[in-house]
């Protein structure tokens, strides 16, 4: 986001300038939204996940393995078929300027390695609050518990749960990973953040405003791109060298394990995007 403030500066001149409340400074992802379409704010940066609760199709990023892997997930984003889901919240005041990658999402565990779906049975598995998420661990034979991202670390120690999912960066930064020994690389989702606008706030801005907005976020969102995949790579060595088994998996057994899954979106808005990505080259 530094990165997008100074590319406007630059480009506009000084023309616009953004001021960032970072830490959430103004609130959780879905106040921000909020005030966002309330016109208080004029821009936030959020994951898609609390975007579902606003915008539906959103949910599609939620599907598992609707991403056949990172180069597929960025062709898709980049291309038409990404445009048109950042235009998907119109209708509720939002507009989407860009992704931020948040890299693929996968299990770590705390006393056996995940290797198939098959060891997932009977295990607690902490999970998001999305419907998606509770089914993506049903589907495999787990037990999905929704539990607050602050109070993951005490539930893990404490063994309420055996297991969580997410990002490298964010297994070190937690510091999950001095509770949790084992981290398979399934790799089962693609939830990208998303730099939003109010469109009160984009109906203000001269073509030429919109011009320098619009290219200082692409320019953003590659950045930060690079950066994300350095970190990543940084990050799975750091957790190698502090005593994590990092499991390379097949993922084939876990995607046919949630074929049923993904059919179940089929005649909905999420299983009409679902099919566009899974069919998109």
């Amino acid at each position: 986001m530094e990165h997008l403030a100074v590319q406007v500066e630059e480009r506009s001149r000084g023309a616009l300038r953004i001021k960032i409340y970072a830490s959430s400074q103004l609130g959780s992802e879905r106040e921000t939204i909020e005030l966002l379409q309330l016109g208080a704010i004029d821009l936030v940066k959020t994951s898609t996940s609390p975007l579902e609760g606003f915008v539906p199709g959103m949910a599609v990023f939620g599907v598992p393995y609707v991403f056949r892997d990172a180069a597929h997930y960025w062709r898709v984003l980049d291309g038409p078929l990404g445009r048109q889901l950042l235009d998907l919240g119109l209708g509720q005041r939002l507009k989407g300027l860009c992704y931020y990658d948040a890299g693929s999402r996968s299990f770590y565990t705390k006393n056996k390695p995940i290797r198939t779906p098959a060891d997932l049975r009977g295990m607690k598995i902490r999970v998001q609050n999305s419907r998606t998420a509770i089914r993506l661990i049903e589907a495999m034979g787990g037990a999905a518990t929704p539990i607050p991202f602050g109070e993951l670390y005490t539930a893990l120690d404490q063994g309420v749960v055996d297991g969580a999912e997410n990002n490298p960066p964010s297994l070190l930064t937690s510091r999950h990973y001095e509770v949790c020994k084992f981290y398979t690389l399934d790799e089962h989702s693609r939830v990208p953040d998303m730099v939003l606008i109010g469109t009160a706030t984009w109906e203000r801005l001269t073509p030429q405003q919109r011009q320098w907005l619009q290219e200082a976020a692409d320019s953003s969102s590659r950045f930060q791109r690079e950066l994300w995949g350095h970190k990543t790579q940084e990050t799975l060595a750091q957790l190698a060298q502090a005593g994590v088994q990092i499991i390379e998996a097949d993922q084939r057994p876990f995607q046919a394990a949630v074929r049923d899954l993904q059919a179940a979106f089929r005649g909905t808005e999420t299983g009409r995007w679902m099919q566009a990505i899974l069919e998109h080259p």
